[in-house]
């Protein structure tokens, strides 16, 4: 048996206004309800503002700083400046407590990837003949062979995942 320290990151890929956040709200409890911690990470290609104008640490990032941390009881946040658009990968100093990372986005990285198909919103798959694609979610037969679930088959689309990648609930340890 192998003691694994990095946890499994799979994208959740597909274009705008697809359904991926709406996937994984449903998803997120579906895997904590099964003892996993789940984390995630949206990537935002066109930049963002995490904090309001006026509040104190907005003020604090704006007036230069480049690390802005926000600390309460329940919660940290972290708004800092970087160099290059990070890879999953670099993130994992953020999830090293994790079992799986659940990304939104990322389609152009060599890593597993679930995508959400509406053939209302494309036409066509953005990930059809990438290797690293596993699952389908979309309410529409798709010509792969690969899983598809339906857009309300979340709990199918947990135990999917942890019997594809063997996660064990509230471990670290796989086979």
């Amino acid at each position: 048996m192998k003691v694994v320290t990095d946890p499994v990151i799979v994208s959740i890929v597909g274009p705008s206004g697809v359904g991926k956040t709406t996937l994984l709200e449903k998803l997120i409890p579906e895997l904590t309800g099964q003892g996993l911690k789940v984390g995630t990470v949206k990537h935002d290609v066109h930049g963002f503002e995490m904090d309001r104008p006026g509040k104190d640490s907005f003020r604090h990032k704006h007036a230069g700083a480049q690390v802005a941390v926000i600390s309460s009881p329940n919660q940290i946040g972290i708004v800092m400046d970087v160099d290059h658009d990070h890879h999953p990968d670099e993130l994992g100093m953020f999830f090293s407590e994790m079992d799986i990372v659940l990304t939104e986005g990322y389609k152009r990285q060599r890593r597993p990837k679930v995508e959400v198909f509406r053939p209302e919103v494309n036409k066509e798959l953005l990930c059809e003949g990438d290797d690293q694609l596993i699952a389908i979610v979309s309410s529409v037969a798709v010509n792969v062979e690969i899983p598809r679930f339906f857009m309300d088959d979340t709990k199918g689309l947990a135990d999917f995942l942890i019997g594809h990648f063997n996660l064990v609930p509230g471990g670290k340890t796989r086979c």
